[in-house]
C-alpha cells in the first residue's frame, strides 16, 4: 500500500471519527439540556441586560440611582462559577442570591418566579456551558438608602407574591402559552407595566416609564395601544422589528435583536394570540381642539421638518414609519416621542429587515417649545388623540439624553 492511500485513508479515518465524535455529542442529554436552555435564554433576553458575553456591566438607570448588571458567566471569582442548580433556581424564582443575599427587581426574578422548573434547569445547563470571564462589577450604585439590601426583605413583603401561573383551561393551548411567556420569561410587564413610588410594576401592560423612555400600552386600546394591530402585525413587529404600523427604536430595538427575531415562530403566535386578547385600557385622556394655537404652531414646524420622511397625510414610507396611529406617539406620557425628537434615534436592523432607519436628532434646530408644539400636532392629526406635551416636558427630556 503506498504512504499516499495510508495517508488519505488516515485522513478520511480521523474525519469519521470526528463525526462521530459530534454527533455523539450532539445527541447527548447534556447537549440537548444545553441547546434548550440557550432558547430559554433568548426567551428570558438574558444578552439584553448581561451582554453577548454574559459577563455584565449593563447600566440600568432607575428613579434610586445606577445598577449595574452582574457577571453570569460560569467564573468562579467574579461570575456565577460557585453556584448549584438550587442557589440559581432561588436567584430565578425568590430573588435571594447564596448567603441570603436579596438580589433587586431590576432582576426580574417576580416574572421569572413564575417559570417552570425544568426551563429554568435547561438554563443552567447552557449558562455553565458558556465560556467562563472574569470580569467584576460593581453592581449596587443606588442612592442611600436604596442601596442597604435589607430593605428588599419589606419590599419582597408588600410587593412579591411568586405564584405559578395555572393554565386557564377556558383559553387555548396557544393562548396559555404566550401567557406563560409575556408573564413570565420575557417580562413584558417589566417595561410596559406602570410603576408605583416604590418601582413594582402594577399588573397591566398599560405602559410605563423607564431609563426615560415610555414603554407603550399593549392592550387593545386602538388610539395608544395596539388595537389595531392584527396577529400578523405583531408577529412581524417581533420578528422583524418593523410592521404597517411601526418600527423598533431604543430599548425595544434591543429586545427585538437579542431576543424576539431569534424566537421560534410558535412562540411569536403565541405571544401575539395573547396581547390581541388583553382588554383595552382606559387610553391617554382628551386631545387638543383643532383651534388651539400650540397645535396650528406645530403644524408649520412638522411641515417644514418632518413631511419629506413621515408624509404630509402621516403616513410614513417603505423606510420611514407611519405617525397616523402609531401607539408610541399617542401615549399617556410624551417622553419617547420627545426624546425621538431631541436626541433621535436608530431603528433595529434583522435578517428579515435588514435597513435601519435612523431619525436624526433635531435638539439643534428646534427649542423646546417647537419640539412640545410638533408633538402636539402629530399626536392630535390624522386619527391621534392625546393630550398636548408641554414644553417642560421637552426641556427634562433633554436634560436627561
Amino acid at each position: 500500500m503506498s504512504s499516499s492511500l495510508i495517508s488519505r485513508s488516515g485522513s478520511r479515518l480521523r474525519s469519521l471519527m470526528a463525526f462521530a465524535t459530534v454527533a455523539l455529542l450532539t445527541a447527548s442529554p447534556a447537549f440537548a439540556a444545553s441547546n434548550a436552555g440557550k432558547y430559554q435564554a433568548v426567551l428570558g433576553d438574558c444578552e439584553g441586560c448581561h451582554g453577548k458575553n454574559l459577563a455584565g456591566g449593563v447600566a440600568l438607570e432607575t428613579p434610586f440611582g445606577k445598577l449595574v448588571t452582574p457577571n453570569i458567566t460560569p467564573d468562579r471569582e467574579t461570575g456565577i462559577g460557585t453556584y448549584s442548580l438550587e442557589d440559581f433556581r432561588k436567584a430565578m424564582t425568590q430573588g435571594v442570591g447564596p448567603g441570603g443575599k436579596l438580589l433587586y427587581p431590576a432582576m426580574p426574578y417576580p416574572y421569572y418566579a413564575r417559570m417552570r422548573d425544568g426551563d429554568i434547569a435547561v438554563l443552567w445547563s447552557y449558562i455553565r456551558s458558556v465560556k467562563p470571564v472574569k470580569q467584576a462589577q460593581n453592581v449596587n450604585q443606588l442612592r442611600f438608602p436604596f442601596n442597604i439590601r435589607f430593605a428588599m426583605h419589606g419590599w419582597n413583603l408588600l410587593y412579591f407574591q411568586p405564584t405559578a401561573l395555572a393554565p386557564d383551561s377556558a383559553k387555548s393551548a396557544v393562548w396559555n402559552r404566550g401567557r406563560y411567556l409575556v408573564e413570565g420569561a420575557a417580562h413584558c410587564g417589566a417595561c410596559h407595566a406602570p410603576k408605583n413610588f416604590l418601582g413594582a410594576d402594577k399588573p397591566v401592560l398599560t405602559g410605563g416609564l423607564l431609563q426615560g423612555w415610555y414603554a407603550p400600552d399593549l392592550t387593545g386600546n386602538k388610539v395608544s395601544g395596539i388595537g389595531n394591530w392584527s396577529g400578523d402585525d405583531i408577529v412581524d413587529y417581533l420578528k422583524t422589528g418593523r410592521n404597517a404600523h411601526s418600527i423598533a427604536s431604543g430599548p425595544m430595538a434591543d429586545v427585538v435583536e437579542n431576543s424576539t427575531m431569534n424566537m421560534a415562530g410558535g412562540d411569536l403566535v403565541a405571544i401575539a394570540t395573547y396581547l390581541a386578547d388583553l382588554p383595552p385600557s382606559g387610553g391617554p385622556g382628551g386631545g387638543v381642539d383643532r383651534r388651539d394655537m400650540q397645535l396650528q404652531a406645530g403644524a408649520r414646524v412638522y411641515r417644514m421638518n418632518c413631511a419629506a420622511c413621515h408624509g404630509l397625510d402621516g403616513k410614513g414610507s417603505a423606510i420611514f414609519p407611519p405617525l397616523a396611529g402609531n401607539a408610541n406617539v399617542t401615549q399617556a406620557l410624551a417622553d419617547t416621542a420627545a426624546r425621538m425628537v431631541v436626541a433621535g434615534s436608530k431603528a433595529v436592523a434583522t435578517p428579515a429587515a435588514p435597513t435601519g432607519p435612523a431619525m436624526p436628532s433635531f435638539a439643534w434646530k428646534l427649542d423646546d417649545a417647537q419640539v412640545a408644539n410638533v408633538l402636539t400636532y402629530i399626536r392630535n392629526n390624522w386619527g391621534n388623540s392625546a393630550p398636548a406635551v408641554e414644553a417642560a416636558v421637552v426641556e427634562r427630556v433633554r436634560a436627561e439624553k
